[in-house]
């Protein structure tokens, strides 16, 4: 029976023990820490508020990263590869700090705890965002094709922009591994109804927050390049404080798992276990001629101690079994961070002139990610899986591991797409005379741009999905949280590689004439860059079969979660 107490006051969602320090089981609970009723607690229903919340937490992310290069470039006055690189460093950070967040949340604060305070830490970071803008003395359009530089910024400016994006990404860490993890644990997998949903949950997931992602990319691109930078991040702080408002209203529908007893976080565990093992050293190392009554209690607490830790490090063993498949999908990152940067630049240099008049933002090109998803992924759900499902007997349709991989075939088709996309950019602004003309618009439709975005949207359906439900379902139970923020490291580390490959090439290359990444992108190479990341994604694709074929799942075990009638 749980704990009486508010569990929303208790130091950590988890287990709730049973038998000891570490003989533990998941058990549900409400908010008042009674046995969650199935009829009145979980499922959908609670999903709907939590999906609703990262739907508004993905609408400020991007409210303020699917634009960001064109406002270091104008406004901050940067130029292209330092922008570029800041930026995935920025991502980098943004995808790496969840590793904390979802230790704090597994072995103290708890779940929903971590998504309150990262809330809070959000709607801050926006707010002084927004305010940043207001220390420029340029216009919102200064720095623009066709417009006058910017006057640099001050340092005022550059401090308190970057501290207010660096808080932005703080307060992701603490928010984006708990709210999905949170959001899987309504539902119960030992319900055959309920195991159902939650596998069509993560499908569901990503499909609202893309869904929420392309309204933000046609919406706020167009905001801040037309309107004012001010507004583009004020408006995502308010969309954070309504989230934070829906994410309470729930409150009294989801289903918690409470710590109770003396349950010690995996640290404390892991410094447990390391003085047994210095402990048993020693004595193995004593003299021989010692008594051995005189060492049987001594013996006895020793095997005690090894033995409460043993579950320790059969959990750090199921996590460096993941280390091959995450280790093998960080090229796939690499190339995913490309669809932010060095994109959009693309498509600002391209004839974005649709009907009379009206000029598409470049950003906004971002959106046929986000679109392809949102059409690819109720076809996957309600159409590939059922029919996959007829020749495998998987409930899923396919394995994880292959719906990963096949997207990665599909992320390097794109890479082959976006350089043969951008070498006949350069051959038509060379026949144009334009090689020189950066602020004149290459005669080049932006269409020609669409299939490598489509192409990124249709592996995100596979990979992204794929790879979020690896690494929540194949983790410990009490690590899932952990789990979630590894695969979000995936794209950390990723960012850190593009930035230190944009930078190394950006040097070697200005040394011998034009970058690749020149500041006139008629006069650079993305082309050869893209080629690049296309022959690393072919090579880490082999090494992926490789891994993914002789991976072996978690085993199941039964009776993890229990929920009242």
């Amino acid at each position: 029976m749980p704990s009486s107490s508010d569990p929303l006051l208790a130091r950590a969602d988890g287990m709730v023990g049973e038998g000891g320090d570490d003989d533990v089981a998941l058990a549900a609970v409400d908010h008042r820490g009674r046995p969650a009723s199935r009829a009145s607690t979980g499922r959908w229903r609670s999903a709907l508020f939590i999906i609703a919340v990262e739907i508004a937490e993905r609408f400020s992310f991007y409210g303020v990263s699917a634009n960001l290069i064109s406002y270091l470039t104008g406004p901050l006055g940067e130029g292209l590869a330092k922008a570029a690189s800041a930026i995935n460093l920025w991502n980098g950070v943004a995808q790496l700090v969840p590793l904390l967040g979802a230790a704090l949340a597994d072995s103290w604060l708890g779940r929903y705890r971590m998504i309150l305070l990262a809330s809070l830490l959000y709607i801050l970071g926006l707010a002084m965002l927004a305010f940043s803008t207001l220390l420029s003395s340029g216009g919102h359009k200064c720095g623009t094709a066709g417009n006058t530089p910017c006057p640099p910024p001050s340092g005022l400016q550059m401090a308190a922009f970057y501290t207010s994006l660096y808080m932005v990404a703080l307060a992701q860490g603490g928010h984006k591994p708990c709210v999905q993890a949170f959001g899987a644990d309504q539902f119960d997998e030992t319900h055959p109804k309920e195991a159902v949903s939650r596998s069509s949950f993560f499908n569901w997931w990503y499909f609202g927050i893309c869904a929420g992602t392309a309204v933000t990319l046609v919406f706020l691109s167009y905001v801040q390049d037309n309107i004012g930078w001010g507004l583009g991040f004020g408006i995502p702080c308010v969309v954070m404080a309504f989230a934070l408002a829906v994410f309470l209203l729930g409150t009294r529908t989801y289903r918690y798992y409470v710590s109770v007893g003396k349950k010690r976080s995996l640290f404390a565990r892991a410094g447990e276990a390391f003085a047994a093992w210095r402990s048993s050293r020693r004595k193995s190392s004593s003299s021989p001629l010692a008594a051995p009554e005189s060492s049987a209690g001594v013996d006895e607490e020793e095997q005690e101690v090894v033995a409460s830790n043993a579950d320790l490090i059969e959990e750090a063993k199921s996590v460096l079994l993941l280390f091959p498949i995450w280790a093998t999908c960080l090229i796939y990152a690499v190339a995913f961070s490309q669809s932010s940067t060095f994109f959009t630049k693309q498509a600002a240099t391209l004839d974005r002139s649709v009907g009379h008049g009206l000029q598409v933002p470049p950003a906004a090109l971002q959106t046929f990610i986000s679109v392809t998803i949102v059409v690819l992924m109720p076809l996957y759900d309600r159409a590939l899986v059922p029919l996959a499902r007829c020749y495998t007997g998987l409930p899923s349709g396919i394995t994880m591991l292959q719906r990963i991989g096949v997207g990665m075939v599909l992320s390097l088709v794109s890479m082959v797409v976006a350089a043969l996309v951008e070498a006949r950019r350069l051959r038509v602004a060379a026949d144009a005379g334009l090689a020189d003309l950066p602020s004149v618009p290459v005669p080049m439709s932006l269409w020609w741009m669409v299939p490598q975005y489509v192409l990124f949207g249709a592996a995100d359906v596979f990979t992204m999905v794929g790879l979020q439900e690896f690494f929540y379902d194949q983790v410990p139970d009490k690590m899932r949280s952990l789990g979630l923020s590894l695969y979000l490291s995936i794209f950390g580390i990723g960012s850190f590689i593009s930035s230190g490959l944009v930078s190394g090439i950006d040097k070697a290359t200005s040394a011998r004439g034009d970058s690749w990444f020149s500041n006139n992108l008629n006069r650079g190479h993305l082309d050869y860059f893209y080629w690049l990341i296309a022959g690393l994604s072919a090579l880490e694709l082999l090494v992926y079969v490789f891994f993914a074929v002789i991976f072996k799942y978690k085993k199941k075990t039964s009776a993890i979660a229990t929920t009242a009638d």
